[in-house]
């Protein structure tokens, strides 16, 4: 049943296209699944830079990049991984698409310049992150968007001399 699980792992990332340039994170808080394994085993032989996440200071020996040990400590309920560890991976995830968000210059200061919007809720957030980077009135920040179909990557890029188009 093993090789089973961790067949399906590299096929998942196959089946995905996964290639030179991505990075594949395991997330396991054992440090044991199959399945994450054999995803990272097939990522590392493909070249693609691998990482694991898990919260077991002994699961360092998989031959990952990077391997991240969440101190958490034993579980009030052993064996239940959706408490101390389940939270602990969650707020490492936010901290790594957070840097990923940064890196790829999807934020301008503390700002989500590159979202889409969809809704009369997005496009609230977009006019307020217009008005505050042009530093101009909401009014004049949503005729901007307005006039750009709505594109915030768009009307930043003019605020900020072409620097985010």
């Amino acid at each position: 049943m093993v090789a089973a699980e961790e067949g399906a792992g590299a096929l998942a990332l196959n089946e995905r296209r996964v290639k030179d340039g991505d990075i594949v994170i395991g997330i396991t808080a054992s440090g044991r699944t199959p399945f994450v394994l054999g995803a990272l085993a097939w990522a590392k032989s493909a070249g693609v830079t691998t990482m694991l996440l898990t919260c077991n200071p002994h699961a360092s020996a998989v031959n990952v990049d990077v391997a991240v040990d969440l101190a958490v400590g034993p579980e009030i309920l052993t064996g239940s991984t959706r408490l101390k560890a389940g939270t602990a991976t969650k707020v490492a995830l936010n901290i790594i698409s957070t840097g990923a968000m940064v890196m790829l210059g999807k934020v301008r200061g503390n700002l989500m310049i590159d979202l889409r919007t969809t809704s009369a809720k997005l496009q609230d957030r977009a006019t307020r992150v217009v008005a505050e980077l042009a530093q101009c009135d909401y009014d004049s920040a949503r005729q901007q968007l307005e006039a750009a179909d709505w594109n915030l990557r768009e009307v930043v890029g003019k605020i900020d001399g072409g620097r985010s188009s």
